[in-house]
Protein backbone atom coordinates (compact mmCIF):
# COMPACT_ATOMS: atom_id res chain seq x y z
CA UNK A 1 0.00 0.00 0.00
CA UNK A 2 1.17 3.50 -0.81
CA UNK A 3 2.37 5.41 2.29
CA UNK A 4 2.66 8.97 0.96
CA UNK A 5 -0.60 10.69 0.03
CA UNK A 6 0.82 13.02 -2.66
CA UNK A 7 3.33 12.94 -5.46
CA UNK A 8 3.85 16.66 -4.88
CA UNK A 9 0.94 18.90 -3.84
CA UNK A 10 2.83 22.04 -4.93
CA UNK A 11 3.47 21.28 -8.61
CA UNK A 12 -0.10 20.75 -9.80
CA UNK A 13 -0.80 24.34 -10.82
CA UNK A 14 0.36 26.30 -13.86
CA UNK A 15 1.23 29.98 -13.89
CA UNK A 16 1.76 29.91 -17.67
CA UNK A 17 -1.81 30.99 -18.41
CA UNK A 18 -1.52 34.27 -16.50
CA UNK A 19 -1.99 37.10 -18.97
CA UNK A 20 1.25 38.74 -20.16
CA UNK A 21 -0.38 42.06 -19.19
CA UNK A 22 -0.03 41.01 -15.55
CA UNK A 23 3.38 41.93 -14.18
CA UNK A 24 5.01 39.55 -11.71
CA UNK A 25 7.04 41.90 -9.55
CA UNK A 26 9.51 40.63 -6.95
CA UNK A 27 9.11 42.57 -3.70
CA UNK A 28 11.65 42.83 -0.89
CA UNK A 29 10.37 44.13 2.44
CA UNK A 30 12.08 45.30 5.61
CA UNK A 31 9.98 45.13 8.75
CA UNK A 32 10.11 47.69 11.53
CA UNK A 33 12.59 45.54 13.46
CA UNK A 34 14.85 45.08 10.42
CA UNK A 35 13.58 41.61 9.50
CA UNK A 36 13.54 40.81 5.77
CA UNK A 37 10.64 39.14 4.00
CA UNK A 38 9.83 38.89 0.32
CA UNK A 39 7.09 38.10 -2.14
CA UNK A 40 5.72 38.41 -5.64
CA UNK A 41 3.07 40.98 -6.60
CA UNK A 42 0.82 40.09 -9.56
CA UNK A 43 -0.80 43.24 -11.00
CA UNK A 44 -1.44 45.27 -14.13
CA UNK A 45 -0.87 48.49 -12.23
CA UNK A 46 -4.57 49.43 -12.52
CA UNK A 47 -5.91 47.22 -9.75
CA UNK A 48 -7.29 48.84 -6.61
CA UNK A 49 -7.95 45.62 -4.68
CA UNK A 50 -5.15 43.20 -3.78
CA UNK A 51 -5.60 39.71 -2.35
CA UNK A 52 -2.81 38.61 0.00
CA UNK A 53 -1.45 35.19 0.92
CA UNK A 54 1.05 34.42 3.68
CA UNK A 55 1.98 31.48 5.89
CA UNK A 56 4.39 31.26 8.84
CA UNK A 57 6.60 28.80 6.98
CA UNK A 58 5.35 27.85 3.51
CA UNK A 59 6.25 29.60 0.25
CA UNK A 60 3.16 31.59 -0.76
CA UNK A 61 4.70 33.43 -3.72
CA UNK A 62 3.22 30.82 -6.10
CA UNK A 63 0.15 29.72 -4.18
CA UNK A 64 -2.25 27.62 -6.23
CA UNK A 65 -5.04 30.21 -5.84
CA UNK A 66 -3.10 33.08 -7.41
CA UNK A 67 -3.76 32.37 -11.14
CA UNK A 68 -7.52 32.16 -10.52
CA UNK A 69 -7.52 35.32 -8.39
CA UNK A 70 -5.62 37.25 -11.05
CA UNK A 71 -7.84 35.87 -13.82
CA UNK A 72 -10.88 37.14 -11.87
CA UNK A 73 -9.56 40.70 -12.12
CA UNK A 74 -7.77 41.19 -8.79
CA UNK A 75 -4.15 41.82 -7.94
CA UNK A 76 -2.50 39.15 -5.80
CA UNK A 77 0.43 39.31 -3.41
CA UNK A 78 2.11 36.10 -2.29
CA UNK A 79 4.36 36.97 0.63
CA UNK A 80 6.97 34.76 2.26
CA UNK A 81 7.86 35.35 5.89
CA UNK A 82 11.37 35.87 7.22
CA UNK A 83 11.21 32.22 8.31
CA UNK A 84 10.09 30.63 5.05
CA UNK A 85 10.86 26.88 5.25
CA UNK A 86 12.26 27.39 8.76
CA UNK A 87 9.61 27.43 11.45
CA UNK A 88 12.11 26.03 13.94
CA UNK A 89 12.73 29.68 14.88
CA UNK A 90 9.24 31.05 14.17
CA UNK A 91 7.85 33.55 16.68
CA UNK A 92 4.36 34.60 15.61
CA UNK A 93 4.47 37.99 17.32
CA UNK A 94 7.49 38.89 15.18
CA UNK A 95 5.74 37.62 12.05
CA UNK A 96 3.09 40.31 12.55
CA UNK A 97 5.78 42.86 11.70
CA UNK A 98 6.36 41.07 8.37
CA UNK A 99 2.63 41.15 7.61
CA UNK A 100 2.56 44.85 8.48
CA UNK A 101 5.51 45.55 6.17
CA UNK A 102 3.59 43.93 3.32
CA UNK A 103 0.38 45.85 3.96
CA UNK A 104 2.20 49.16 4.40
CA UNK A 105 3.93 48.64 1.06
CA UNK A 106 0.66 47.80 -0.68
CA UNK A 107 -1.00 50.90 0.75
CA UNK A 108 1.95 53.07 -0.28
CA UNK A 109 1.81 51.94 -3.91
CA UNK A 110 -1.89 52.77 -4.17
CA UNK A 111 -4.02 49.76 -3.29
CA UNK A 112 -7.25 50.93 -1.69
CA UNK A 113 -8.56 47.57 -0.47
CA UNK A 114 -6.54 44.71 0.98
CA UNK A 115 -8.03 41.24 1.46
CA UNK A 116 -6.26 38.63 3.58
CA UNK A 117 -6.66 35.02 2.43
CA UNK A 118 -5.41 32.69 5.15
CA UNK A 119 -4.83 29.18 3.85
CA UNK A 120 -3.79 26.39 6.25
CA UNK A 121 -1.46 28.03 8.81
CA UNK A 122 -2.03 31.40 7.16
CA UNK A 123 -5.55 31.58 8.61
CA UNK A 124 -4.48 31.81 12.24
CA UNK A 125 -1.53 34.06 11.35
CA UNK A 126 -3.74 36.57 9.53
CA UNK A 127 -6.41 36.38 12.25
CA UNK A 128 -3.77 37.15 14.87
CA UNK A 129 -2.56 40.07 12.77
CA UNK A 130 -6.02 41.54 12.13
CA UNK A 131 -6.92 41.22 15.82
CA UNK A 132 -3.82 43.12 16.89
CA UNK A 133 -4.16 45.66 14.08
CA UNK A 134 -7.68 46.57 15.19
CA UNK A 135 -6.77 46.71 18.88
CA UNK A 136 -6.29 50.31 19.95
CA UNK A 137 -2.94 51.00 21.67
CA UNK A 138 -1.96 50.52 24.43
CA UNK A 139 -4.09 47.38 24.38
CA UNK A 140 -1.85 45.35 22.05
CA UNK A 141 0.58 42.66 23.18
CA UNK A 142 3.87 43.81 24.64
CA UNK A 143 5.66 40.47 25.09
CA UNK A 144 5.94 37.07 23.42
CA UNK A 145 4.90 33.93 25.33
CA UNK A 146 8.60 33.41 26.09
CA UNK A 147 8.66 36.74 27.91
CA UNK A 148 10.69 38.60 25.29
CA UNK A 149 9.78 42.27 24.91
CA UNK A 150 7.99 43.03 21.64
CA UNK A 151 5.63 45.96 22.08
CA UNK A 152 3.16 45.91 19.20
CA UNK A 153 1.74 49.22 20.44
CA UNK A 154 4.85 50.89 19.02
CA UNK A 155 4.28 49.69 15.46
CA UNK A 156 2.03 50.71 12.56
CA UNK A 157 -0.22 47.75 11.83
CA UNK A 158 -2.66 48.72 9.05
CA UNK A 159 -5.86 46.70 9.17
CA UNK A 160 -7.20 44.74 6.20
CA UNK A 161 -10.59 45.27 4.54
CA UNK A 162 -11.69 41.65 4.15
CA UNK A 163 -10.81 38.22 5.51
CA UNK A 164 -10.96 34.75 3.94
CA UNK A 165 -10.31 31.57 5.94
CA UNK A 166 -9.65 28.94 3.24
CA UNK A 167 -8.88 25.35 4.26
CA UNK A 168 -7.33 26.86 7.36
CA UNK A 169 -6.92 25.39 10.82
CA UNK A 170 -7.38 27.07 14.19
CA UNK A 171 -3.69 27.66 14.87
CA UNK A 172 -0.47 25.65 14.85
CA UNK A 173 -0.82 25.14 18.58
CA UNK A 174 -4.39 23.89 18.33
CA UNK A 175 -3.74 21.56 15.43
CA UNK A 176 -0.66 20.11 17.11
CA UNK A 177 -2.66 19.60 20.31
CA UNK A 178 -5.01 17.38 18.31
CA UNK A 179 -2.18 15.57 16.49
CA UNK A 180 0.45 15.02 19.18
CA UNK A 181 0.86 11.43 20.35
CA UNK A 182 0.23 11.33 24.11
CA UNK A 183 1.57 7.79 24.50
CA UNK A 184 5.16 9.14 24.49
CA UNK A 185 6.53 8.58 27.99
CA UNK A 186 10.07 9.91 27.51
CA UNK A 187 10.62 13.03 25.40
CA UNK A 188 14.16 11.84 24.66
CA UNK A 189 13.04 8.46 23.30
CA UNK A 190 10.91 8.38 20.12
CA UNK A 191 9.99 4.74 20.76
CA UNK A 192 8.81 5.14 24.35
CA UNK A 193 5.14 4.24 24.67
CA UNK A 194 2.33 3.90 27.17
CA UNK A 195 0.35 1.13 25.48
CA UNK A 196 -2.87 2.19 27.18
CA UNK A 197 -2.70 5.44 25.18
CA UNK A 198 -1.22 4.06 21.96
CA UNK A 199 -3.56 5.17 19.12
CA UNK A 200 -2.13 2.40 16.91
CA UNK A 201 -2.80 -0.51 19.26
CA UNK A 202 -5.67 -2.80 18.20
CA UNK A 203 -6.81 -3.13 21.82
CA UNK A 204 -7.55 0.60 21.80
CA UNK A 205 -9.61 0.43 18.60
CA UNK A 206 -7.03 0.87 15.83
CA UNK A 207 -7.41 -0.74 12.43
CA UNK A 208 -4.93 -0.32 9.63
CA UNK A 209 -6.06 2.00 6.77
CA UNK A 210 -7.96 1.87 4.48
CA UNK A 211 -10.22 0.42 7.17
CA UNK A 212 -11.57 2.89 9.71
CA UNK A 213 -10.55 2.56 13.35
CA UNK A 214 -13.16 2.70 16.11
CA UNK A 215 -12.23 4.33 19.42
CA UNK A 216 -14.57 4.34 22.40
CA UNK A 217 -15.78 7.66 23.82
CA UNK A 218 -13.91 6.90 27.04
CA UNK A 219 -10.64 6.32 25.16
CA UNK A 220 -11.12 9.52 23.14
CA UNK A 221 -11.65 11.58 26.30
CA UNK A 222 -8.65 10.06 28.07
CA UNK A 223 -6.52 10.50 24.95
CA UNK A 224 -7.41 14.19 24.57
CA UNK A 225 -6.62 14.85 28.24
CA UNK A 226 -3.27 13.10 27.84
CA UNK A 227 -2.48 15.18 24.74
CA UNK A 228 -2.95 18.35 26.75
CA UNK A 229 -0.81 16.94 29.53
CA UNK A 230 2.02 16.26 27.07
CA UNK A 231 1.83 19.83 25.73
CA UNK A 232 1.97 21.09 29.32
CA UNK A 233 5.05 18.92 29.87
CA UNK A 234 6.82 20.38 26.83
CA UNK A 235 5.80 23.90 27.89
CA UNK A 236 7.52 23.22 31.21
CA UNK A 237 10.67 22.03 29.38
CA UNK A 238 10.69 25.22 27.29
CA UNK A 239 10.16 27.52 30.25
CA UNK A 240 12.83 25.74 32.28
CA UNK A 241 15.35 26.29 29.48
CA UNK A 242 14.40 29.96 29.24
CA UNK A 243 14.61 30.25 33.02
CA UNK A 244 18.18 28.93 33.08
CA UNK A 245 19.17 31.38 30.38
CA UNK A 246 17.46 34.20 32.26
CA UNK A 247 19.35 33.36 35.44
CA UNK A 248 22.64 33.48 33.53
CA UNK A 249 21.76 36.86 32.01
CA UNK A 250 20.94 38.21 35.44
CA UNK A 251 24.30 36.96 36.71
CA UNK A 252 26.33 38.62 33.97
CA UNK A 253 24.52 41.88 34.59
CA UNK A 254 25.83 42.13 38.12
CA UNK A 255 28.39 44.89 38.63
CA UNK A 256 31.19 42.63 39.85
CA UNK A 257 30.76 39.99 37.14
CA UNK A 258 33.49 41.34 34.83
CA UNK A 259 35.97 41.37 37.67
CA UNK A 260 35.69 37.61 38.12
CA UNK A 261 38.23 35.20 36.62
CA UNK A 262 37.53 34.15 33.04
CA UNK A 263 37.01 30.57 34.18
CA UNK A 264 33.97 31.80 36.16
CA UNK A 265 32.71 34.21 33.46
CA UNK A 266 32.78 31.81 30.51
CA UNK A 267 30.13 29.31 31.69
CA UNK A 268 27.69 32.11 32.53
CA UNK A 269 28.28 33.92 29.23
CA UNK A 270 27.66 30.72 27.30
CA UNK A 271 24.57 29.90 29.32
CA UNK A 272 23.24 33.40 28.61
CA UNK A 273 23.28 32.91 24.85
CA UNK A 274 22.71 29.17 24.43
CA UNK A 275 19.64 28.17 22.42
CA UNK A 276 18.69 24.60 23.32
CA UNK A 277 16.43 22.88 20.82
CA UNK A 278 13.37 20.88 21.73
CA UNK A 279 12.68 17.76 19.66
CA UNK A 280 9.00 16.84 19.67
CA UNK A 281 8.58 13.26 18.52
CA UNK A 282 5.42 11.68 17.10
CA UNK A 283 3.06 14.41 15.99
CA UNK A 284 0.87 12.57 13.49
CA UNK A 285 -1.70 10.98 15.74
CA UNK A 286 -5.05 12.76 15.56
CA UNK A 287 -7.69 10.13 16.27
CA UNK A 288 -9.93 11.70 13.63
CA UNK A 289 -7.40 10.67 10.98
CA UNK A 290 -8.08 7.01 11.79
CA UNK A 291 -11.67 6.87 13.07
CA UNK A 292 -13.93 8.22 10.32
CA UNK A 293 -16.89 8.36 12.70
CA UNK A 294 -15.19 11.08 14.73
CA UNK A 295 -16.08 14.45 13.18
CA UNK A 296 -17.63 12.75 10.10
CA UNK A 297 -16.73 14.05 6.63
CA UNK A 298 -15.99 12.75 3.13
CA UNK A 299 -12.32 12.05 3.93
CA UNK A 300 -10.61 8.69 3.64
CA UNK A 301 -8.59 7.10 6.44
CA UNK A 302 -5.12 8.48 7.03
CA UNK A 303 -3.43 11.75 7.94
CA UNK A 304 -2.65 14.91 5.97
CA UNK A 305 0.42 13.47 4.27
CA UNK A 306 0.14 9.73 4.75
CA UNK A 307 -2.06 6.68 4.35
CA UNK A 308 0.06 4.96 7.03
CA UNK A 309 0.45 7.43 9.92
CA UNK A 310 1.19 4.45 12.18
CA UNK A 311 4.57 4.53 10.39
CA UNK A 312 5.04 8.19 9.47
CA UNK A 313 4.26 9.17 13.06
CA UNK A 314 7.72 7.75 13.84
CA UNK A 315 9.60 9.34 10.93
CA UNK A 316 11.81 12.43 11.01
CA UNK A 317 9.26 14.67 9.30
CA UNK A 318 6.38 16.11 11.29
CA UNK A 319 4.71 19.26 12.57
CA UNK A 320 6.69 21.04 15.27
CA UNK A 321 9.40 18.38 15.20
CA UNK A 322 12.29 20.72 16.09
CA UNK A 323 11.74 23.99 17.96
CA UNK A 324 13.50 26.52 20.08
CA UNK A 325 11.79 27.21 23.41
CA UNK A 326 10.66 30.56 21.95
CA UNK A 327 9.13 29.05 18.82
CA UNK A 328 7.46 26.23 20.73
CA UNK A 329 5.68 28.62 23.09
CA UNK A 330 4.75 31.14 20.40
CA UNK A 331 3.84 28.80 17.55
CA UNK A 332 3.31 25.17 18.52
CA UNK A 333 1.98 25.21 22.07
CA UNK A 334 -1.79 24.91 22.12
CA UNK A 335 -1.66 26.35 25.63
CA UNK A 336 0.76 29.27 25.32
CA UNK A 337 0.50 30.48 21.71
CA UNK A 338 -1.24 33.81 21.00
CA UNK A 339 -1.89 32.72 17.41
CA UNK A 340 -5.11 31.01 18.44
CA UNK A 341 -7.84 31.60 15.87
CA UNK A 342 -10.73 31.21 18.29
CA UNK A 343 -9.27 33.87 20.59
CA UNK A 344 -8.57 36.34 17.79
CA UNK A 345 -11.56 35.81 15.49
CA UNK A 346 -14.07 37.81 17.59
CA UNK A 347 -12.03 40.92 16.78
CA UNK A 348 -12.34 40.37 13.03
CA UNK A 349 -15.29 42.53 12.02
CA UNK A 350 -14.59 43.06 8.31
CA UNK A 351 -16.55 41.00 5.74
CA UNK A 352 -15.41 37.40 6.13
CA UNK A 353 -15.62 34.11 4.28
CA UNK A 354 -14.88 30.58 5.51
CA UNK A 355 -14.34 27.87 2.87
CA UNK A 356 -13.30 24.32 3.72
CA UNK A 357 -12.82 21.05 1.89
CA UNK A 358 -15.14 18.26 3.05
CA UNK A 359 -12.47 15.55 2.62
CA UNK A 360 -9.64 17.34 4.45
CA UNK A 361 -7.53 14.99 6.59
CA UNK A 362 -6.22 17.75 8.89
CA UNK A 363 -8.96 20.38 9.11
CA UNK A 364 -12.30 18.87 9.96
CA UNK A 365 -15.86 20.20 9.62
CA UNK A 366 -16.10 21.08 13.32
CA UNK A 367 -12.91 23.18 13.02
CA UNK A 368 -14.31 25.26 10.17
CA UNK A 369 -17.71 25.68 11.81
CA UNK A 370 -15.97 26.79 15.01
CA UNK A 371 -13.95 29.31 12.96
CA UNK A 372 -17.12 30.66 11.36
CA UNK A 373 -18.96 30.93 14.66
CA UNK A 374 -16.03 32.73 16.31
CA UNK A 375 -15.70 35.47 13.68
CA UNK A 376 -16.91 38.84 14.94
CA UNK A 377 -18.11 39.98 11.50
CA UNK A 378 -21.83 40.44 10.95
CA UNK A 379 -21.22 39.91 7.23
CA UNK A 380 -19.83 36.38 7.05
CA UNK A 381 -20.44 33.25 4.98
CA UNK A 382 -19.55 29.56 5.28
CA UNK A 383 -19.12 27.08 2.42
CA UNK A 384 -17.78 23.56 1.99
CA UNK A 385 -16.61 22.02 -1.27
CA UNK A 386 -15.54 18.47 -2.19
CA UNK A 387 -11.81 17.87 -1.87
CA UNK A 388 -8.89 17.23 0.43
CA UNK A 389 -6.64 19.76 2.14
CA UNK A 390 -4.90 20.87 -1.06
CA UNK A 391 -8.05 20.87 -3.15
CA UNK A 392 -7.52 17.51 -4.80
CA UNK A 393 -10.42 15.11 -5.24
CA UNK A 394 -10.13 12.68 -2.32
CA UNK A 395 -7.68 9.90 -3.07
CA UNK A 396 -6.54 11.39 -6.39
CA UNK A 397 -3.99 13.82 -7.83
CA UNK A 398 -6.72 15.81 -9.62
CA UNK A 399 -7.21 19.35 -8.29
CA UNK A 400 -10.95 19.59 -8.91
CA UNK A 401 -11.84 20.80 -5.42
CA UNK A 402 -9.57 23.83 -5.64
CA UNK A 403 -11.44 25.13 -8.70
CA UNK A 404 -14.75 24.92 -6.84
CA UNK A 405 -13.35 26.65 -3.77
CA UNK A 406 -11.82 29.45 -5.83
CA UNK A 407 -15.07 30.00 -7.72
CA UNK A 408 -16.69 30.71 -4.34
CA UNK A 409 -13.83 32.97 -3.25
CA UNK A 410 -13.94 34.95 -6.49
CA UNK A 411 -17.73 35.37 -6.39
CA UNK A 412 -17.44 36.60 -2.80
CA UNK A 413 -14.67 39.03 -3.75
CA UNK A 414 -16.72 40.45 -6.63
CA UNK A 415 -19.78 40.82 -4.41
CA UNK A 416 -17.91 42.69 -1.68
CA UNK A 417 -15.08 44.42 -3.57
CA UNK A 418 -16.21 44.95 -7.19
CA UNK A 419 -13.42 45.33 -9.75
Amino acid sequence: MRIGRYDNPYKCVSFDAISPRVRQEPVMLEAADGGISSGVLYTTGRHRTVVCFMHPKADMSRHYAIPAIVDAGFAAFGQNSRWVNNDELCVHETLLLDVAAGLLHLREIGFERIILVGNSGGGSLYAFYQAQATTTPPGRLTHTPAGDALDLNEHDLPAADGFVHMAAHLGEGRILMSMIDPSVTDERDPLSCDLSLDPFHPDNGYQRPPASSHYSPAFVETYRQAQRARVERIDAIARAALGRRGEARTAIGESEFHHRPWAEQAPQLRAAVVCPYIVVYRTEADLRAFDLELDPSQRDAGSLFSYRPDLTNYMEFGFGRVCTPRSWLSTWSGISSNADFLKNAPMIEVPSLVVFYDGDNAIFPSDSRAAFDALGAEDKELFSVPGDHYGFAVGTQERTGARAALDIVNRWLHDHFPV
